[in-house]
């Protein structure tokens, strides 16, 4: 729809973030009227930005005389569908799409998309790792750093690597990346989905509902959700599996804790367990997805072995932040689901004094139970209401607190830990009760541990 002339036609950004900011910069380079409205405030950055550009917006209210003209609707991933406004333009028959749908007509590089419930960031920062030696023009957006847009508009890249996120998928309806990949699928951001697991795994799945035959979709062989899924919806694209468990006839596995890479009956050794640079399960898959892609375009092995083994791990997941008294911290604020906490308690060795709580999204607690009782002696609640974790784990830990500042916790499992053990914070709930967001959250952490 995007490919028509644009002379006369009209497009509405909602939301002026990031993603927001670059699709009206790249709408209005390509010749579209362009209107962005926001009913927050918008910061003095991108304020200048559209200033510069001579981009029309308005702040803390959207105008329906305006944006009901619109020839196409440019959402923001955190605008509902059900707000009002959004309402109102569908009810009219605009298309209402995502950045991320506006911004692919305009490249003809190589995608590679990125989405799953937990690990796409670290997936998509060790994609880009391992790609970067031997591809000079690469871009790394998405949901991560610049937007697909502001990077399609002020660079000229032969390779994207993008991280997705569901809400980004929601408004896609041609987007067919060359290889798309799905780390996993775990019960996350219901509240958006009717708190219905079904419609939370469709929107995952639309990463590939345009994909033909040509190209190529690499996923988790051993979460229960995508199998089944795939059992029932054929996927037009290659299909590449990747296991921890058990041997494949095609795809990537472990052997001797080797991963090894099987195509059409030619295994090849690709590294070492021991010499990847993230330790924990899940960072082993996340390396097998990104070694998958990037033998897929073409990087030499001896290449992709040596930057399996040089990456630096994403920020605000499993962070070593300082070891104080011979307790380690750690700062794993971006756990904000059961699923990703359970990999942090899971991958730690130690005894845990675990740092946990914040804006519940509909958690089951009693799948971390196993975990806790095994390796968890003392929990802190960090949130406004901490009354489901409180019950949840009271039997299973002696020691139960219930703080309301990032400083009392950190200053409490400070009294708490002895020599030994790990002080992990892993909340596994959202952070906007008492946080900015996810980074600030973790940034206080590390604060915090800082001024012991």
């Amino acid at each position: 729809m995007q490919n028509e002339n644009t002379n006369t036609r009209k497009l509405v950004v909602l939301g002026a973030g990031e993603s927001g900011v670059g699709t009206a910069l790249l709408g209005n380079a390509k010749g579209y009227e362009v209107f962005v409205s926001d009913f927050g405030e918008i910061s003095k950055a991108y304020k200048a930005q559209l200033a510069a550009a001579g981009i029309s917006y308005e702040s803390g209210k959207h105008s329906e005389e305006i944006i009901l003209k619109a020839s196409v609707v440019v959402k923001s991933p955190g605008i509902p569908d059900k707000v009002a406004i959004v309402q109102k333009i569908k009810e009219k028959g605009i298309p209402v799409i995502s950045e991320i749908e506006f911004t692919a007509p305009y490249t003809n590089a190589t995608i590679v998309g990125i989405t799953g419930s937990n690990g796409k960031t670290t997936t998509t920062l060790l994609t880009g790792h391992l790609l970067q030696r031997e591809i000079s023009k690469l871009g790394i957006a998405g949901n991560i750093g610049d937007s697909f847009a502001k990077s399609v508009h002020e660079k000229k890249c032969s390779h994207y690597v993008l991280e997705l996120s569901s809400f980004q998928l929601d408004g896609v309806f041609n987007f067919a990346p060359y290889i798309a990949v799905l780390t996993n699928i775990t019960p996350d951001h219901l509240d958006r989905y009717d708190y219905k697991f079904e419609n939370y795994v469709a929107s995952k799945f639309r990463i590939t509902m345009n994909q033909s035959e040509k190209d190529f979709f690499i996923y988790d062989a051993d979460d229960e959700t995508i199998t089944k899924y795939i059992q029932q919806n054929p996927i037009k694209a290659q299909c590449i599996p990747f296991s921890i468990h058990r041997e494949l006839e095609q795809g990537v596995y472990l052997k001797d804790q080797t991963i090894m890479m099987r195509f059409n009956d030619n295994e090849e050794k690709i590294a070492q367990v021991s010499d990847l640079a993230v330790s924990g399960k899940h960072n082993t898959k996340n390396a097998m997805a990104a070694a998958t892609v990037a033998k897929l375009v073409g990087i030499r092995k001896q290449t992709i072995r040596e930057s399996l083994s040089s990456f630096k791990n994403v920020a605000h997941r499993l962070e070593e932040v300082l070891k104080i008294k011979n307790v380690l911290y750690i700062n794993d604020s971006k756990a904000t689901n059961i699923n990703a906490t359970y990999y942090a308690l899971e991958a730690v060795r130690k005894p845990i004094v675990w740092i946990v709580g914040g804006v519940d999204k509909g958690n089951d607690y009693s799948e971390l139970l196993g975990l806790v009782n095994e390796k968890v002696k003392a929990i802190i609640c960090l949130g406004v209401d901490n009354t489901k974790i409180v019950e949840a784990f009271q039997g299973s830990v002696d020691h139960i607190s219930e703080t309301q500042s990032m400083r009392e916790a950190v200053q409490t499992a400070y009294h708490i830990s002895e020599k030994g053990d790990t002080v992990l914070l892993s909340p596994c709930c959202a952070s906007f009760d008492l946080f900015k967001s996810y980074e600030d959250r973790g940034d206080q952490f590390k604060e915090a541990v800082r001024n012991l």
